[in-house]
């Protein structure tokens, strides 16, 4: 008889993300968290998340040879972030042969709304996870108490966000919702102020938990939108 062994016991995760307003990375072993940095910060994800990632392992005493799994976030967020995250991810997981896993933006909202609220405090409400789309708009996906998807994810203006949480009892998160706040004066909606910026620790831990029966795939980007590219013009 062949004994499953439990993904979670002790094998340590480097989850980072850098898709959003801040880059951070986690070292989570079990249910212990042996390391965690962030610095917020719009730009300059491509020089500082390599040396990010030295910190936090020297911060948890681990090397590079004492990772066993990889994570990182897919977007959406910033394009060169998501393209500098992922890109970072893949090729540290052929380096080190360890696994990588990763997650939409979404769903890492969802699931931070679930750690640090109790099914009591969310009383069955739906959730709404805005992201910050660096634009006038926002990226957004509502879920049900359970974290499970309402809808497809897309794009909205804060005023039209709004209109949508008017329309009943909603919990709302993302780096986004600070854009919506002003627009909720007597809506029943609750802002939580704990999830409004990614927390590599979360991805971490959902990483863990993540059955390795099968290889996962190389991930993809989540893009709502075509990258802001202006080509340039040819001389005549």
């Amino acid at each position: 008889m062949t004994v499953q062994r439990s993904p979670e016991k002790r094998e340590p995760v480097l989850a980072f993300d850098c898709a959003g307003s801040a880059c951070s990375a986690a070292l989570v072993a079990g249910a212990e968290v042996l390391a965690h940095r962030r610095e917020n910060r719009s730009r300059g994800q491509a020089e500082r998340l390599l040396p990010l990632l030295e910190e936090t392992l020297a911060a948890a005493g681990l090397a590079w040879r004492d990772v066993r799994r990889l994570a990182v976030t897919r977007g959406p967020g910033s394009f060169t972030g998501v393209r500098i995250g992922l890109a970072t991810a893949r090729a540290l997981a052929l380096a080190s042969g360890c696994p990588l896993f990763a997650l939409d933006g979404f769903s890492l909202y969802s699931a931070m709304v679930r750690e640090r609220m109790s099914v009591e405090e969310q009383q069955g409400r739906p959730l709404l996870v805005a992201i910050d789309a660096r634009r006038s708009d926002l990226f957004v996906q509502a879920f049900d108490a359970h974290g499970q998807p309402l809808e497809e994810a897309c794009s909205l203006l804060p005023e039209a966000v709004a209109e949508k949480l008017a329309q009943g009892r909603w919990l709302l998160a993302g780096d986004g919702a600070a854009q919506v706040e002003p627009y909720l004066a007597g809506m029943e909606v609750e802002l939580v102020r704990e999830c409004t910026v990614a927390d590599s620790r979360t991805l971490a831990r959902w990483a863990a938990k993540q059955p390795l029966s099968e290889r996962p795939p190389p991930p993809a980007p989540l893009y709502l939108r075509p990258p802001d590219v202006t080509l340039a013009k040819v001389k005549r």
